[in-house]
């Protein structure tokens, strides 16, 4: 039965492009030429993904005659942006449960500015006729070990304390939802969670920058930043910008603020994407709502249909590489695309026969806690947020709010929060880091062996604030 398995998977990756399938289309957008020269600006966004476009945008609307220059390395939404689930998220805090645990005494007003960022996402995507399949869905979280039931109905719980909708499913009721064998329960967050095409979503934020003036250089990689009396000095391969202030926005990527690395782990994340079901396929799985969907282990998967009824299945291992490496070489491992075909194949049987028609990775930024944190650098001319740990579709817009109040000196509802003034825990230095990061993916995989059941490390980690909550 399993060397059957094992030719079905094998089968059915056969012809999956290595490439993520979002920005393997068309209809992606030509590349900008890269920065030749050197040139001025009031503010320097170094990052053309969701946290710099998000950046640039903004400081426009509050004010038209800023002028703003994106630098990215390389074409605008290329790494995490155009490479994620599609999941937009109103969480600030990588989930209410992570909020309570770590801001018990701000989270209502954390799920406050969450609510109102992604109502004001969905409003921007209106006023600038940004068509990125946008579907506010709500999500559908889905138990496949009985341990797991009693954990559906305390986050049901504490997002009805919120003031949100929260539906709980027995076995019966969620497979009506979304048919698969392994579900035994679930519930559906009906509000706090919308679906999007991600790199339809950067490319959409790109053309609205350049609509307002927005200067982008694309092609051009930021390799130092130095500080001098009138600003900051940004160099490049064959150019630099004297920026006034300058937002920090690369995500995991080699940071020009040394302080950061203290802060920052680099995971990667796998996704495959599978070839469009057809209307019988898609009848025999149900999911006429359309939620996206994870289940409840510490090593989930997260899933969901496209707009043309394609299944992303992503998740479960989350892979760091000592040192902080971060290559291209690592975005293609076929020992975790074998194991999610699997999973795939197990959690919707009726599906065989389904071939995969893409296969990709990419880098996360994640840190202690868990998500975004925030700071400030060369005497306040230069802002940063980081951390979102695969939240940051929808959170990178608070975060470019953050960083733009930084650079005004503006004491706001968002600079006030010890959400925003507080830092994670640093990691230690290697080999302490890849150790500690190891000892906790084995713990959380043996707890998920073990019915849900934390060993010592993970309930030390637990008591010392540093627990993970998906």
């Amino acid at each position: 039965m399993r060397a059957k398995g094992s030719k079905l998977w094998a089968s059915a990756l056969s012809d999956a492009s290595p490439t993520p399938y979002w920005t393997d289309r068309p209809s992606r957008p030509a590349p900008v030429p890269p920065l030749t020269s050197a040139t001025t600006a009031q503010l320097a966004v170094i990052g053309g993904g969701y946290s710099g476009l998000w950046t640039a945008l903004l400081a426009k609307e509050r004010d038209p005659s800023t002028d703003v220059v994106v630098l990215e390395s390389g074409v605008c939404g290329h790494a995490a942006s155009g490479r994620n689930g599609g999941f937009c998220s109103a969480s600030l805090t990588h989930g209410l449960a992570n909020g309570v645990d770590r801001f018990p005494d701000e989270i209502t007003e954390l799920e406050r500015l969450g609510r109102e960022n992604l109502d004001q996402i969905e409003d921007t995507l209106s006023r600038y006729g940004i068509d990125c399949d946008f579907e506010r869905t709500g999500e559908l979280e889905v138990a496949t070990s009985p341990y797991q039931l009693d954990w559906l109905h305390e986050s049901a719980e504490l997002t009805r304390s919120m003031g949100y909708r929260a539906e709980v499913f027995d076995r019966d009721q969620v497979r009506a939802e979304v048919d698969s064998p392994t579900y035994l329960g679930g519930w559906w967050d009906r509000d706090r969670v919308a679906m999007v095409d991600p790199a339809k979503l950067a490319w959409g934020l790109r053309q609205a920058c350049l609509t307002l003036g927005v200067r982008i250089y694309e092609g051009t990689p930021v390799l130092g930043l130095s500080s001098g009396r009138d600003g900051l000095l940004l160099r490049t391969p064959h150019g630099e910008v004297r920026a006034a202030r300058v937002a920090l926005a690369t995500s995991a990527f080699g940071p020009l603020v040394r302080k950061l690395k203290r802060y920052l782990i680099p995971v990667y994340d796998y996704a495959l994407m599978t070839e469009p079901l057809t209307a019988a396929q898609l009848g025999d799985l149900g999911w006429r709502n359309r939620q996206g969907l994870g289940d409840s282990a510490n090593q989930f998967h997260y899933y969901r249909l496209t707009a043309d009824n394609r299944i992303l299945f992503g998740g479960y291992d989350a892979i760091y590489h000592f040192g902080n490496r971060i290559a291209p070489t690592l975005e293609q491992r076929q020992d975790t695309f074998t194991r999610l075909a699997e999973h795939f194949f197990t959690t919707f049987p009726q599906l065989e026969g389904l071939r995969f028609t893409h296969s990709w990775g990419g880098v996360i930024d994640t840190c202690t806690r868990f998500c975004a944190f925030f700071g400030t650098a060369f005497g306040g001319r230069l802002a940063y947020a980081a951390g979102y740990t695969g939240l940051g579709v929808g959170a990178t817009r608070f975060g470019a709010q953050v960083m733009l109040d930084h650079l005004a000196g503006q004491s706001t509802e968002r600079t006030r929060l010890d959400f925003v003034r507080s830092k994670p825990w640093p990691l230690p230095p290697e080999p302490l880091r890849s150790l500690g990061i190891q000892l906790t993916r084995w713990s959380l995989a043996r707890a998920d062996e073990h019915q849900g059941r934390r060993n010592l490390w993970l309930r030390t980690l637990d008591h010392a604030g540093l627990g993970f909550d998906s």
